[in-house]
């Protein structure tokens, strides 16, 4: 006889095992299923798709309440993942979800993001996987408009699916949550992070630098990109695809190049 097993949840992030978005994203998922959270010891943001194969990676069991168990790691969101898959669950996980990230992963930020690596990686091993974003990178960001939403698109994906090797960016504008308009689905922006290094002196009289910079957008009025959804209070829903073939080039340069 066969018996209904409650759906597996694996959930991570970047902002490390503390951060109030992963609090967040807890309570959004956890009363569809089994939860278990393998997060960074301390924030991780900017990793992209980092593993750690030079040092070894620790895992510490914090807390378990309810249907909720936390771990964790001393690695890259990355890690997280992969060693949850390998050591932590007993069975592969029907979802994933990541986050909710303190700010932006919208645009070429997916690029850098430990939020998405995390996302990608479960939707490298099968698994119907999402990362959730908000535009604020405040510690006490409000996540009431975050939190309410992602359940939404949380729950349509658990009734729709996704298709094979396709995860979801999600992000949200900081506004109240009368304000948001609604989803749009759309693709990611084209711009570039413009980098300056602050360079500075330390004690030693030693260089140091810190990274600044601010993002370009390079079609500020292209109504079909997730940017101009945020800055007109939708919520950003862009499907990622792990394979980054350029399709569209393969011929072409078979007939020009080579």
């Amino acid at each position: 006889m066969k018996t209904n097993k409650r759906p597996l949840i694996l959930v991570s992030n970047d902002d490390g095992v503390n951060a109030k978005g992963l609090k967040n994203l807890i309570e959004v998922v956890k009363p569809f299923g089994d939860i278990v959270v393998v997060a960074p010891e301390s924030a991780k943001s900017g990793m992209s798709h980092a593993i750690s194969f030079k040092n070894p990676i620790r895992l510490n069991r914090i807390k378990e309440y309810e249907n909720v168990k936390i771990y964790s790691c001393s690695g890259t969101p990355v890690d997280c993942v992969k060693l949850a898959l390998n050591q932590v669950v007993e069975r592969k996980p029907d979802f994933l979800v990541s986050g909710i990230n303190h700010g932006s992963n919208a645009s070429i930020s997916v690029v850098y993001s430990g939020t998405m690596g995390a996302a990608i990686e479960g939707c490298l091993n099968g698994i119907p996987s999402i990362g959730f974003s908000i535009l604020s990178h405040s510690l006490d960001a409000d996540f009431s408009l975050a939190r309410k939403y992602s359940k939404k698109i949380f729950e349509k994906v658990m009734e729709k699916g996704l298709p094979q090797g396709i995860c979801l960016n999600v992000n949200f504008p900081i506004i109240d949550i009368d304000e948001l308009k609604g989803f749009k689905v759309c693709r990611q922006a084209r711009g570039v992070w413009k980098e300056e290094f602050d360079k500075r002196i330390d004690p030693n009289n030693r260089d140091y630098y810190w990274l600044t910079g601010n993002f370009n957008n390079f079609e500020p009025d292209a109504e079909d990109t997730d940017e101009w959804a945020l800055n007109n209070n939708y919520a950003s829903i862009v499907p990622i695809d792990i394979d980054y073939t350029s399709y569209d080039t393969i011929e072409k340069m078979k007939e020009n190049y080579f």
